[in-house]
């Protein structure tokens, strides 16, 4: 009983403590502000590269949870025709898995907070229920950067996104841009038109993180057909660090929900 009560006063709030300190280094890591600028959220720049093939080529500057700026070559495989492209400088593009991904983080830093600082914990279900909050808001955090969303094909034509460029994408071209892991990916995909008089049996594609070649879609009142896909990337160091920062932090929840259940089942089950 002694023992589960320190439990209760003591370690719960140093566990408590420590994970308000991690996700406050996570937090950080999402807002990036650079020293002595008031809070201004500093620009990174990356090489977008892949093993094996130079087809798409690029440097994409990153601003906290919003792509400020994208330069992209593509040599078309057809002709090898060098195509350029960039951000039009009117134009950022949100990416909505890290905004996500850190309200998620600072929720589960209010959910940590938000008791009084003399604040005593009762019973262990009211911890494991804390802890149940946490894990769950983590949980999706992380969930938003290892799992990017599924879209169609016309759902990546008529994005917002193939409007931001200059000069404008070509109509044979689709780009998308998203996160997988500590990863930003750019996926490059090239069409051909099917003409009406084409024997292919037509059938659209469903939704996918990446499509394939041969994969199919009706856009406008024109049928198309993917030809190439290129995918390039660059690692994000600071989303590796988040990721880190969750896993660390879910282990923490998870030993602290295991010692309370031990405590709690011996309580239930000790002999009168």
């Amino acid at each position: 009983e002694e023992e589960f009560k320190w439990l209760l006063q003591e370690e719960v709030h140093s566990v408590l403590k420590q994970l308000q300190d991690i996700l406050k280094e996570a937090s950080h890591r999402f807002a990036l502000p650079t020293s002595g600028s008031g809070g201004a959220v500093r620009q990174e720049n990356f090489v977008l590269s892949t093993s094996g093939t130079d087809q798409v080529k690029g440097v994409l500057t990153l601003q906290g949870d919003a792509l400020c700026q994208a330069d992209v070559n593509l040599k078309m495989p057809r002709n090898n025709q060098l195509l350029h492209f960039a951000f039009r400088e009117d134009k950022q593009w949100k990416l909505q898995q890290i905004q996500d991904a850190r309200n998620h983080v600072n929720q589960a830093i209010y959910l940590l907070m938000n008791r009084d600082v003399n604040y005593q914990f009762k019973t262990g279900s009211e911890v494991i229920k804390l802890m149940d909050a946490v894990m769950l808001q983590l949980s999706r955090a992380r969930n938003r950067l290892t799992t990017p969303a599924t879209l169609t094909l016309p759902e990546i034509a008529s994005s917002g996104l193939t409007k931001m460029f200059t000069p404008v994408l070509p109509p044979d071209i689709l780009v998308n841009f998203y996160i997988n892991l500590n990863k930003l990916c750019l996926t490059v995909y090239q069409l051909h038109v099917l003409q009406p008089s084409t024997t292919k049996n037509f059938k659209p594609a469903g939704g996918s993180i990446l499509h394939n070649p041969g994969a199919m879609f009706e856009f406008g009142s024109q049928r198309y057909e993917v030809s190439h896909v290129h995918k390039v990337e660059c690692v994000v160091p600071w989303l590796n660090d988040a990721l880190v920062f969750f896993t660390v932090s879910l282990q923490l929840c998870q030993q602290l929900k295991d010692k309370i259940s031990v405590f709690s089942s011996y309580w239930n089950y000790r002999p009168y």
